[in-house]
């Protein structure tokens, strides 16, 4: 089964940082936008950012633009999200997630075109 592991999340203080990190052991992303996303407890999963396979197209939501980065290393294969000057109300589950029908970032990504979708990683913003 296809699916992403993601890593990195954990308990952070407002206003650090955190770099999450997601992977498909054995598949390749070539081609592939690559979208993160998050689930708040009792809320809708939403799409945060997304990044084109090689033509440098980036998306991201008004919550975390300024904030958060996102990067892929196609030579390993894996995508990132750098998250700065973190709030209490960015705590979720992130997860992150291939679009099946787009190569660039097209938007905000929509989780019913994205798939492969894994356990995501706990991010926690408490002080």
């Amino acid at each position: 089964q296809v699916q992403f592991v993601e890593s990195g999340g954990g308990l952070v203080q407002p206003g650090g940082s955190l770099r999450l990190s997601c992977a498909v052991p054995g598949f390749s992303l070539d081609y592939y936008a690559i979208g993160w996303f998050r689930q708040a407890p009792g809320k809708e999963r939403e799409g945060v950012s997304c990044i084109g396979y090689s033509d440098g197209s980036t998306y991201y939501s008004d919550s975390v633009k300024g904030r958060f980065t996102i990067s892929r290393d196609n030579a390993k294969n894996t995508v990132y999200l750098q998250m700065n000057s973190l709030k209490p109300e960015d705590t979720a589950d992130y997860y992150c997630a291939a679009d099946l029908e787009y190569s660039r970032c097209v938007g905000r990504p929509r989780t019913a075109r994205y798939s492969y979708w894994g356990q995501g990683t706990q991010v926690t913003v408490s002080s």
